[in-house]
């Protein structure tokens, strides 16, 4: 089971280690991402992703005192055009009232030790947010078009692993 403290009072685990919050964490990525006619959408896709078999996608979930007050995924397709590249950070979101204390970033960290932990050297992830993901540490790659035709700015980040020879 895959448990990491982050700022000494919040934890991360995967959903698929904490099944016991999965109709709960379905409703908070649909909630945060969805729309009314896509919930089983979201509930096929993160049921699957609990079972055994490949690395991706995976759910996370941020935990304070048993209630889920972040998430975020490791996809191997953010419904982006650019499927050659992956994986992707998917789904960062943080409560409002946890927002500010750079929660969003531990997150983000989290996600590269699990992404490099997986054996990729990069991550990727699609946004139309300025700023935010620059000042933590992510750079502007290529630009991309969604699944609904729109273009979006496409950032990567090294994983730190090195690859193999």
């Amino acid at each position: 089971m895959m448990t990491r403290v982050i700022q000494g009072q919040f934890e991360v685990f995967e959903l698929k280690d904490k099944m016991t919050y999965f109709e709960e964490a379905v409703h908070m990525f649909w909630e945060q991402w969805g729309s009314e006619t896509n919930y089983r959408f979201y509930y096929d896709c993160m049921l699957h992703a609990c079972g055994p078999g490949s690395d991706l996608p995976r759910f996370y979930l941020l935990m304070q005192h048993d209630v889920i007050i972040g998430t975020y995924a490791l996809l191997r397709n953010d419904l982006i055009s650019r499927q050659d590249i992956f994986p992707w950070l998917a789904c960062l979101y943080v409560a409002p009232e946890h927002r500010g204390n750079r929660i969003g970033s531990a997150l983000m960290e989290h996600a590269l030790r699990e992404s490099g932990k997986k054996g990729y050297e990069r991550l990727y992830l699609c946004t139309e947010l300025d700023g935010y993901y620059e000042k933590n540490g992510w750079s502007l790659e290529a630009n991309g078009y969604l699944f609904n035709g729109e273009e979006t700015k496409i950032y990567g980040r090294s994983t730190g692993r090195i690859a193999s020879v």
